[in-house]
């Protein structure tokens, strides 16, 4: 299976067959740098989860100045609004140095780990382009909108979690 996104855009398949995301608390952090592409995505993320009967009040939306500070940022904000998903938006372009590759590892890594330790999905939704035409083709341009896969992630996630807590405690047979 070819999972790059410069054989597909998993946009529109990942819309298909989505659980609603009615009475849920969703955090969509973005980050400042890069706004134009970021705008794209968060746009795209809004409406996917409105159309999919997400309350408008009940998307929190936060700025933060750039990807690095997305992972501290969703941990302040899921100590004072306690939301059921987070989602961080950011895009890493390749520049001169290797600077892209340390950001990008350290946001990975952090989005991970808090989602691991807080016991609920933050997605990542950080694109990391070499240029700011693969960035444009991520944000609503021919590869889809990656702010649409984030918020569709995240309405699965929070449907998987809400199957693991319905299911009945067994007691091993």
């Amino acid at each position: 299976m070819i999972m790059s996104s410069a054989n597909q855009s998993l946009s529109k398949a990942t819309q298909e067959h989505l659980p609603s995301g009615q009475g849920k608390k969703i955090a969509i952090l973005i980050s400042e740098w890069n706004k134009d592409i970021n705008t794209a995505m968060l746009e795209a993320s809004k409406n996917l989860l409105v159309d999919n009967k997400v309350s408008s009040d009940d998307i929190l939306e936060y700025w933060v100045p750039g990807a690095f500070e997305l992972p501290a940022a969703a941990k302040m904000i899921n100590a004072k609004h306690n939301p059921d998903a987070i989602i961080c938006l950011g895009c890493v372009i390749t520049g001169e140095t290797k600077h892209d590759e340390y950001i990008s590892n350290a946001v990975a890594h952090g989005i991970m780990s808090l989602s691991i330790g807080l016991n609920k999905p933050v997605i990542f939704g950080v694109i990391t382009p070499r240029t700011k035409e693969q960035a444009e083709d991520r944000a609503g341009g021919k590869h889809g909108n990656k702010g649409v896969e984030a918020a569709a992630t995240a309405l699965k996630m929070l449907n998987l979690k809400k199957e693991l807590d319905s299911k009945k405690k067994s007691i091993g047979f």
